[in-house]
């Protein structure tokens, strides 16, 4: 095969994840979705069965593909789908039984504190009832210095900007503003910081 016969732009099932190209059951690539998962659910028992911080980070690291600054913290359980396409900063703090679906991608940047029970959702369906087994990326992006507290749930697409703060039980459908404190259901803006 020369040159000529290389479609440079072809991307795999991940990429097109990453690009926001919703992924359907029929996708010829679907099995290295499957077999990705598969792989992450077994990672993510062995981690959750850890009482040490560090193999906590370790084993995310393995899940997630790269290594995960010593200055941020995991308590388990940590529960995702996939794994790679999770970005972490640094100093970032997990709390425990956190949710993150990351097809979509998920990108927490420095300093982010997340509350126990937080929920990141960075994939959706169709309403259409035929199509709805296809998957929907839509990235969910941290931004430095933002707190989620208790039991939040972020949905797809959602940024929340620089010093933001979701309050705990809070479920987030909008972008949040930076230097803002959001709650409710849907989350509103009901303070700036």
């Amino acid at each position: 095969m020369d040159e000529m016969d290389i479609d440079f732009g072809v991307k795999d099932i991940f990429e097109r994840m990453k690009a926001g190209e919703p992924i359907r059951k029929d996708d010829p690539e679907y099995s290295l979705f499957q077999q990705a998962v598969a792989n992450t659910i077994r990672l993510s028992a062995v981690m959750n069965a850890s009482g040490d911080i560090d193999q906590v980070r370790e084993r995310l690291s393995e899940i997630i593909g790269t290594n995960i600054d010593a200055s941020t913290t995991i308590f388990p359980p940590f529960y995702t789908n996939l794994g790679r396409l999770i970005s972490l900063g640094k100093n970032v703090f997990i709390n425990h039984a956190c949710s993150f679906l990351d097809m979509g991608g998920i990108t927490i940047e420095d300093n982010v504190m997340i509350g126990p029970r937080v929920n990141l959702t960075s994939e959706t369906h169709p309403l259409d009832p035929g199509d709805r087994e296809t998957v929907i990326p839509k990235p969910v992006i941290i931004r430095r210095n933002a707190w989620i507290g208790a039991a939040a749930t972020i949905l797809p697409g959602v940024t929340i900007g620089e010093n933001a703060v979701v309050a705990a039980g809070a479920v987030v459908s909008r972008d949040v503003p930076a230097n803002t404190i959001v709650a409710g259901i849907p989350a509103k803006v009901v303070k700036t910081i």
